[in-house]
């Protein structure tokens, strides 16, 4: 994509809140990136930390005690879906926007054929008789891995294995040609071997079709397979983004670090015991003064505990919201200069 065309998506000042007797719990807090046509960004972090409410903010999905702030904006192509009402929203989720999430037993209607339930979300969008979307039901299925593919339509869901039915929630996402595909956890309940053949099959579906992926995942692993780009989520707030290849070998955020010392090695001498980030998440209405990873920070200062970092732009092309970003020496001063002047 040329850098003058606008993103496909983009999410400025994105704060949800919740309240409460105790006060406003903040689950997103402020949080604006974007994603390119054909770019496949990976939103991680911990449980808790903001992500699938993000991806729901998307949809339009949330419960409904989860509220807006006046300053949040999520443009699809320019417009404010946040502004949409539910009838406007239902002509673009689905549609225009899909979404897969990670446990498909639940998503699937048990009775009813996945044939059938894959041709009526073509019915709903497209307006097609039903044997026209069966037979685009079929082409589906094949294209996303299933095996016998026309004895499969009408299977019903717990005749097929977990890694088959995500492959069927995959077909039924892109059942209607949607632009955006927000994948929440994927992979999560399949076993290592398939979790390799659905991420293969999601870059390779990326690629044909050419649509734009939002990959919610808390496993580097997968990140490291599929994505293009990464943001790091921590307590509802981006702490870094950058692309994979920055975020892998040039972490600048304690807590970015911590999540890739975390990963078993795979060459090299094995280690005894992980290596974990110390201490807790902590609770959403008591979250610590100024950077809120501060008290599990080992390079944490006295600004750490009393000013909250900004998300600016490091001279490596990454973006950190950190104090004492992970750099060398000559970057840290390039570095606190930018700061300054920002």
């Amino acid at each position: 994509m040329k850098e003058t065309e606008s993103p496909l998506l983009e999410v400025k000042n994105l704060k949800t809140y919740i309240p409460t007797a105790k006060g406003e719990i903040y689950p997103v807090n402020d949080i604006s990136f974007s994603i390119r046509k054909g770019e496949i960004v990976a939103l991680v972090g911990e449980s808790g930390s903001g992500k699938s409410v993000s991806s729901l903010s998307i949809m339009g999905l949330n419960a409904s005690a989860i509220k807006y702030k006046s300053e949040s904006n999520i443009l699809f192509k320019g417009e404010n879906l946040l502004e949409l009402r539910e009838k406007e929203m239902r002509k673009i989720r689905g549609n225009e926007i899909a979404m897969i999430f990670q446990d498909p037993m639940f998503s699937l209607n048990p009775v009813h054929p996945i044939g059938k339930q894959i041709a009526e979300s073509i019915i709903l969008h497209k307006k097609m008789k039903y044997k026209e979307a069966e037979k685009i039901a079929l082409d589906l299925l094949n294209k996303v891995g299933i095996p016998d593919a026309k004895r499969r339509l009408h299977d019903y869901p717990h005749q097929l294995s977990g890694g088959m039915r995500q492959r069927v929630m995959i077909a039924i996402a892109l059942a209607c040609d949607p632009q955006l595909l927000i994948a929440d956890e994927p992979t999560t309940a399949l076993d290592v071997t398939i979790q390799a053949q659905i991420l293969s099959l999601l870059r390779n579906l990326q690629h044909e079709f050419g649509i734009s992926i939002l990959l919610i995942t808390h496993d580097l692993g997968v990140v490291a397979e599929t994505a293009d780009r990464v943001l790091v989520m921590y307590c509802g707030k981006i702490v870094e983004e950058g692309t994979v290849e920055a975020i892998f070998e040039k972490p600048l955020h304690p807590y970015t670090k911590g999540l890739m010392a975390s990963i078993p090695p795979l060459h090299g001498p094995s280690k005894e015991k992980l290596d974990a980030i110390p201490g807790v998440v902590p609770s959403p209405l008591k979250l610590p003064k100024g950077c809120h990873f501060s008290t599990r920070c080992e390079f944490a200062t006295e600004r750490c505990h009393h000013e909250e970092p900004a998300l600016i732009l490091h001279p490596s092309g990454s973006r950190v919201s950190c104090w004492n970003p992970l750099v060398e020496e000559r970057e840290m001063t390039q570095y606190a200069t930018a700061a300054s002047i920002s």
